[in-house]
């Protein structure tokens, strides 16, 4: 990490500049920026990455009179914890978290099927999918890293808890604050209480029973029944062989059952699948208790035993695949002259069920594509037909992935093969189902259509394994500067910055007549170089575009002292030099960079990269009027 840019600094160099005076206050403020509703995953990224700016004001709310203490989610993703190290707390989360190395799928036995076993155990994610594992954690505890980052952030932002949603308007007229929201509090000594607050935007990250979805006229379409779900946390002892390994285990006439070994080393999750419930049913009406629970996966498990010791958490819960058409407050019809005011994100928007762990993961994501573009426009960097892109990109994906945990969750639900049903689903097809769509569970398969924000892939081939649309797949570097073996990817925080990384073509950087000199000077001074048109003066040469080069000669070739000095800027209160822009390959463990994402050695390329770490778009060196021309597509001129 990088500090004392703007003079020596003493104590935690995470803990960031107040952004001014900021006197605690019981009550919610008049008015704000942005207004988030609900401290579930999505709302706390959002509200993590939009306390990292200063100038923007940002309020959260919750209903619940404290933060979560125990359990719901706990599966995150590979991609999420990309995500957590642009946050800056995956080591943390890494040092807590059960890793998810393998899975193991047991079946019924064929010489007595009352009783199961081992049908598999496979590699849980594909080699070299991602540098960062599976793993399991409460989702309280990434609450608490999440409500870490705010509170150390420049706005030092923490929930206002004990607030229940009641209404938002619209006002169209309105330019500067143009949503008022009502709540009721609902905590100690306040309750009945009315607060109104205004704010130019509001986000609605409060579940699938969502209020403001229901403000905004947005509905959740989908399942019109409702699959019942139990789920136990437990420490036990057991003669399962399995226990500490993920397994799917298909009985024969019990059902199904999803064992997740938990942080610790003891506890342990297990998720079984109850009845299909009515269109007018709920889950409560049916009274299941935890010893009902408890027998399920006791009968599930025969021949083996299980004895519960402790249940620390459970809970009964119903959920379908379900989708909104839309996920902000502007209907299809007036995209063209409206701009969006009120946004829903995570399961106000899109419900999944639990067997394929994507409902956390998707709604961090959701959020994360949302920050920033709020962020961009609250400065004026963009202009709000940004904001357009959120529902556009988010909606689309999350079709895609409850199609497909629908057709994971009826493969796990379908009755198994057997002598008396010849068409049932055999369980090896549910194996090799599991591997086939690993970069879903792992939240990789992500692709972004061309817009605005997404390149065309006219000059794919120049990076065959960074594709355009999709998260940029890091590979190990050299920073040239000090030979500190790191991640290209690492580089990437969630500060709302744009990433280009320039990778050069075999010729010496140094001569004149190179194509990376020729973008660094272009960048630099050049009559239309985005990074000059796009950065108000004042700030540093990177405040909006960051650039940083990746040669391909090894790093002790390299003289940092000829290297090109747009790749040496001075920065801050100080003008102190930054050198961590230039890299070289890992040549001395074989991760040549070049090799391992596909880069064209002979003619190199320019990667633009989002500030949610989506590929925007793959350009040639020397492709200095397409480049400029992208950026002047999302950005405003400075």
């Amino acid at each position: 990490m990088q500090f004392h840019l703007n003079g020596f600094k003493k104590g935690d160099p995470d803990v960031a500049e107040p952004a001014e005076a900021l006197a605690p206050s019981d009550r919610l403020p008049s008015e704000v920026d942005v207004l988030i509703i609900g401290c579930g995953p999505a709302g706390l990224t959002l509200a993590a990455q939009l306390s990292a700016f200063e100038d923007i004001r940002t309020c959260i709310v919750d209903q619940k009179t404290g933060p979560l203490q125990l359990g719901q989610a706990d599966g995150v993703a590979c991609r999420s914890v990309e995500m957590f190290h642009a946050f800056g707390f995956s080591e943390r989360l890494l040092r807590e978290a059960y890793w998810v190395n393998e899975t193991a799928f047991w079946k019924p036995d064929e010489t007595s099927r009352k009783n199961i076993v081992r049908s598999g155990r496979i590699q849980d994610v594909e080699d070299g999918l991602s540098e960062f594992p599976h793993v399991i954690l409460n989702q309280a505890r990434l609450h608490e890293f999440y409500l870490d980052i705010m509170r150390k952030s420049p706005r030092r932002l923490e929930p206002h808890y004990g607030r229940r949603f009641v209404d938002l308007q619209i006002d169209p007229n309105a330019s500067d604050y143009p949503v008022t929201l009502t709540f009721e509090r609902v905590d100690d000594g306040h309750e009945g209480e009315i607060e109104t607050v205004k704010a130019r935007y509001a986000v609605g990250c409060d579940g699938a029973r969502s209020g403001v979805r229901r403000s905004v006229g947005r509905e959740l379409r989908g399942d019109s029944a409702n699959q019942a779900w139990g789920v136990m946390d437990v420490l036990a002892v057991t003669d399962f062989p399995d226990i500490r390994l993920k397994s799917v285990i298909q009985s024969d006439s019990e059902g199904s059952i999803i064992i997740i070994p938990r942080e610790g080393g003891y506890l342990v999750r297990i998720y079984m699948e109850l009845d299909k419930l009515s269109t007018t049913e709920r889950v409560a009406d049916r009274k299941i208790t935890v010893d009902y629970l408890i027998a399920a996966a006791q009968r599930i498990l025969h021949p083996y035993s299980l004895d519960v010791k402790e249940v620390a958490w459970w809970s009964v819960y119903e959920i379908g695949q379900r989708l909104a058409d839309k996920f902000d407050d502007v209907p299809a019809g007036e995209v063209a002259n409206r701009q969006p005011r009120v946004f829903i994100a995570g399961d106000a928007c899109h419900t999944h069920s639990p067997k394929a762990g994507q409902g956390m993961n998707v709604s961090m994501q959701d959020a994360f594509n949302l920050g920033w573009k709020l962020a961009h426009v609250l400065r004026g960097w963009s202009g709000p037909q940004l904001l357009h892109t959120y529902s556009e990109e988010r909606q689309a994906i999350a079709k895609i992935l409850i199609d497909f945990d629908r057709e994971w969750a009826a493969m796990l639900s379908a009755p198994l093969k057997s002598a008396t049903n010849p068409n049932g689903v055999e369980p090896a097809e549910v194996q090799r189902y599991f591997v086939q769509s690993g970069r879903y569970t792992a939240g990789t398969a992500t692709v972004y259509s061309p817009s605005v924000l997404t390149g065309r892939g006219t000059h794919q081939q120049l990076a065959r394994g960074l594709e355009i649309g999709t998260r940029l797949h890091s590979a190990p570097v050299i920073r040239l500067v000090d030979a500190k073996p790191t991640h290209l990817g690492h580089t990437i925080k969630a500060d709302g910055r744009w990433r280009l990384f320039a990778f050069a073509d075999p010729q010496d950087p140094v001569d004149p007549s190179s194509r990376i000199q020729k973008l660094c000077d272009f960048l630099a001074d050049g009559l239309g170089s985005p990074v000059r048109r796009h950065t108000l003066g004042g700030l540093d040469i990177d405040a909006v575009i960051d650039v940083r080069a990746v040669f391909q000669q090894s790093h002790r070739d390299l003289a940092v002292e000829r290297m090109p000095k747009f790749l040496l800027p001075n920065k801050g209160r100080l003008g102190l030099v930054d050198y961590e822009k230039m890299y070289c390959p890992d040549l001395k463990s074989g991760s040549d960079i070049y090799e391992m994402r596909g880069i064209d050695r002979q003619n190199g390329c320019i990667i633009i990269v989002r500030p949610d770490q989506y590929v925007a778009h793959v350009l040639p060196l020397d492709a200095h009027e397409e480049l400029a021309a992208f950026f002047d597509g999302v950005l405003k001129a400075a």
